[in-house]
């Protein structure tokens, strides 16, 4: 059975940016030129307009000194159950990447949990992160070059690497269906 792809996330994301922008209390065009987008961009996508890539959530995040989850804003349930192929879902604009927040840490916690979904062709190129990150990937299925930008290692299934996120890192698929669970940990 084919799931249909999850609807994206905008009206979640709209909310967040406004309230860290807020929170920041810096303007729109000073959010925007941190992260190297147009002020318009920002504007549409606090509006819940337009389809925003990964790369432009996460130079977003670096802007706001936010973790990546508070831009998905979930519920809290006690038990919460998210089935293969569902979840809030970015894509990236550059590869053939997807992330799937699973859980995003309690407020006395930084550190959020995503499933990584790649397939080989174009590597997904992570610019850094906001300081002290440190990604941690655990590789379910396929084979993938993940890590340090200047030196990725070749993960199999069942391998882990950790890794600063606050450098240039990449994740590349290196066999179809691979996919990771990354624990991004704020410090």
């Amino acid at each position: 059975m084919t799931r249909p792809d999850p609807a994206p996330p905008q009206a979640a994301i709209a909310a967040a940016l406004r309230r860290e922008r807020t929170r920041t209390g810096l303007s729109l065009s000073e959010v925007a030129n941190r992260a190297g987008i147009a002020k318009s961009t920002l504007s549409q996508l606090e509006s819940g307009a337009g389809n925003p890539s990964l790369e432009t959530l996460w130079a977003l995040c670096v802007a706001l000194d936010m973790p990546f989850s508070r831009l998905l804003d979930p519920p809290h349930p006690t038990v919460q159950v998210i089935r293969a192929g569902e979840g809030p879902v970015v894509a990236s604009a550059e590869a053939d990447y997807r992330a799937t927040l699973l859980a995003a840490g309690p407020v006395n916690s930084r550190r959020d949990l995503f499933r990584i979904t790649s397939e080989p062709g174009r590597a997904r190129d992570s610019d850094p992160h906001i300081p002290g990150v440190v990604e941690h990937i655990l590789l379910a299925a396929g084979r993938a070059l993940v890590g340090p930008s200047e030196e990725p290692v070749e993960l199999a299934p069942g391998d882990y690497i950790s890794y600063p996120g606050d450098r240039p890192h990449v994740f590349e698929a290196v066999e179809p269906g691979t996919w990771a669970l990354l624990v991004v940990e704020y410090t």
